[in-house]
């Protein structure tokens, strides 16, 4: 089967713990913040959710296919009830599973996020695995986001394959590990990319530009490769970059406060490649993108709130009426 949209990345099970005896401190212009709770102490928790097939290549699989593609993903998963579990969900949401590994001795791997109030600390750890990449055709568009540190040697064989498949489109959201291993290493993949998300932190780290200007981070991700650059700034909105035309997008209204906001990073970069994918432009997909993430963050976990392609332009139908990209 010929693909719309295939996400490579880590699968993981988040168990959302929702505590309420904890705090916050922060440095005054909240560069750091840290959750406290007592120490050595028990320390009672109002109530715990399990949400399987989840991380950022997995809600974007999801995505696409509730969005209306067709999708799948090339991920990893231990051979024990987790993993089945996950491969079991991806079924019920018509994500393909052929590319699917099951390790035998190895685990799934599972999160903990501990949320309080309305956002999340989580507790990663990823299991080893023999990362390998699957014939998978010639789908439309590439979704390449987090993988584990032993994942490194994945990267060259990525880029060989999309050099002798030109015609597949490579979206690249990277994750904690491969903001870490660094644009050098990654080179081949920057310069590949047809699309690039990031948040405006990653973006000072990436580039070396700490508190620098929008402006100047999105050229500066642009040249290391990228044809569009979309660097997401929380609930201030997002900016994009296509050739020398910048944007600015405001986030779509949100119908009651945020319950919890994992999920809601990948939602926007995902539902911005499936709208380019579906054939669309920047400018509209900018109008797309905040819509899903809006609904995520009304939900727990990051799968949830993923909408289908009439419930999302049903919101764009009763959008604000600035609710349009600004150039920059």
């Amino acid at each position: 089967m010929k693909y719309d949209f295939i996400a490579i990345g880590d699968t993981t099970i988040d168990a959302f713990i929702r505590i309420k005896e904890a705090s916050v401190h922060c440095t005054i212009n909240r560069e750091r913040c840290e959750i406290c709770m007592r120490f050595a102490d028990k320390i009672p928790y109002e109530d715990v959710w399990v949400v399987p097939a989840v991380g950022n290549s997995a809600n974007a699989a999801v995505a696409a296919a509730r969005l209306g593609l067709t999708s799948a993903i090339v991920t990893n998963v231990g051979a024990d009830k987790n993993g089945k579990n996950c491969i079991d969900t991806f079924k019920s949401e018509k994500v393909g599973t052929g590319f699917i590994r099951v390790h035998k001795r190895a685990k799934t791997n599972y999160h903990y996020v501990l949320w309080y109030e309305d956002d999340r600390t989580i507790l990663i750890k990823h299991e080893k695995y023999d990362y390998q990449l699957p014939d998978i055709g010639s789908p439309k568009w590439i979704y390449l986001s987090s993988l584990g540190e032993d994942a490194n040697h994945l990267y060259p064989k990525i880029s060989a394959y999309l050099k002798t498949h030109p015609e597949i489109k490579l979206a690249f959201q990277p994750g904690t590990f491969q903001i870490k291993l660094g644009k050098e290493r990654l080179e081949s993949i920057y310069k590949r990319s047809d699309l690039f998300f990031c948040n405006k932190e990653e973006a000072g780290r990436i580039v070396g530009l700490k508190d620098a200007p929008i402006e100047k981070l999105l050229l500066g991700i642009q040249s290391l490769g990228p044809k569009i650059v979309v660097i997401t700034n929380g609930p201030r909105g997002a900016y994009a970059l296509e050739d020398a035309k910048m944007w600015s997008m405001r986030s779509y209204p949100d119908p009651k406060p945020p319950f919890e906001r994992t999920g809601a990073g990948d939602a926007f970069s995902s539902t911005f490649t499936i709208a380019l994918a579906l054939g669309l432009t920047v400018t509209e997909a900018l109008r797309w993108a905040p819509v899903n993430s809006m609904s995520v963050v009304q939900y727990v976990g990051a799968r949830a709130g993923l909408l289908t392609r009439k419930e999302l332009e049903n919101f764009l139908k009763k959008a604000p009426a600035d609710y349009f990209p600004k150039s920059l």
